[in-house]
């Protein structure tokens, strides 16, 4: 490459990097206030606060990815595909047989099976191999100060995120996430961090970056406290009867607000050993041969309060039951 071009491409490569990545302006109005908030309600040292808001980055790639998740830019099937996946059951079987004994364990004491639990991690990070490599301080800061639809909730995040860090000895400066500043391998965002995560290894830290009991631990304690029913069942699949009178939803929501009686009235044909009077909902999803439905019951919705979705709950499901069925394949393999 003649040395003229390779000029000009590194100084449109610097002018692109200056364009998406600029430094977080602390005299603005909005930023003082933040600070000021902080330094009153967790007493922070003003001074040292704004040293570290000064080190974030505003990235616009961030603001990017916001504006397009998956959950709605991707038909079921395409979406699906990502994640039920032969290589990410495999990896999911081979997660839970390193770590059986922890999986065991939490999954006794909490209620919330392993299929569960291994389906959680495997979505959120493939079993901790894609944690995000944004900086969790630009993140926030980025999402918190330029993101106007949902500003203030990531400013109570990037809030939380600096008083976990200083309660969990999490560095500021090297942390990373994802683009919304989730964490670790089951990406929990701050709040969520301070607020369910346990001490499972009993070391003394939640450390959901590095211990796979802490991280496990954690994944469980967040279903207990959403109110996961043990033995529960999550979701059936259905057909609808030629009589059927009720509705096909056109947007999946995350509430169930009918019971199973009134869907089996009005012509959903599915199977279940609930009560007549549980809650429950039709679901529909868009499969590669035409539409594809389901009803989901309480522990579904359960799973939407990781993350709001009904394809994403689905998703947590299917891998982990294919994860569940390769287990016992080769359980009863090796005993053979």
């Amino acid at each position: 490459m003649p040395a003229i071009i390779r000029l000009l491409t590194v100084s449109f490569l610097l002018c692109l990097t200056a364009t998406t990545a600029v430094a977080l302006d602390t005299e603005r109005e909005d930023v003082r206030d933040f600070i000021e908030n902080m330094v009153s309600e967790y007493d922070f040292d003003a001074a040292t606060l704004t040293a570290v808001l000064q080190s974030a980055k505003k990235q616009q790639s961030i603001l990017d990815a916001i504006s397009r998740p998956a959950e709605r830019s991707k038909p079921w099937h395409d979406y699906r595909g990502i994640f039920i996946q032969q290589k990410r059951i495999d990896a999911g079987e081979a997660l839970w047989k390193e770590h059986e004994e922890t999986i065991a364990r939490i999954s006794e004491e909490t209620g919330v099976p392993g299929e569960i639990l291994v389906g959680i991690i495997g979505v959120e990070t493939y079993y901790g191999r894609i944690t995000g490599n944004y900086r969790v301080l630009d993140a926030l800061a980025t999402l918190g100060f330029d993101y106007p639809p949902r500003a203030k909730f990531f400013r109570k995040e990037l809030g939380q995120f600096l008083v976990l860090a200083r309660e969990e000895q999490v560095d500021i400066d090297t942390a990373l996430g994802s683009y919304a500043g989730a964490m670790g391998s089951p990406q929990f965002i701050p709040s969520s961090y301070r607020h369910y995560a346990v001490d499972a290894d009993g070391d003394g830290r939640r450390d959901l970056f590095s211990s796979w009991e802490d991280i496990i631990g954690s994944v469980a304690n967040y279903f207990v406290k959403h109110g996961w029913r043990e033995n529960g069942e999550v979701v059936a699949s259905a057909t609808l009867a030629s009589t059927f009178s009720g509705t096909v939803p056109k947007k999946n929501t995350l509430k169930a607000k009918q019971t199973i009686g009134e869907l089996s009235e009005e012509g959903v044909v599915f199977a279940t050993e609930l009560a007549t009077d549980e809650k429950a909902k039709l679901i529909a999803f868009d499969g590669a041969d035409g539409p594809l439905y389901y009803v989901g019951f309480h522990n579904f919705y359960v799973i939407t309060r990781y993350n709001r979705s009904a394809m994403y709950a689905m998703a947590v499901w299917q891998l982990g039951t294919d994860i569940a069925a390769a287990r016992s394949d080769s359980l009863r393999a090796a005993a053979q």
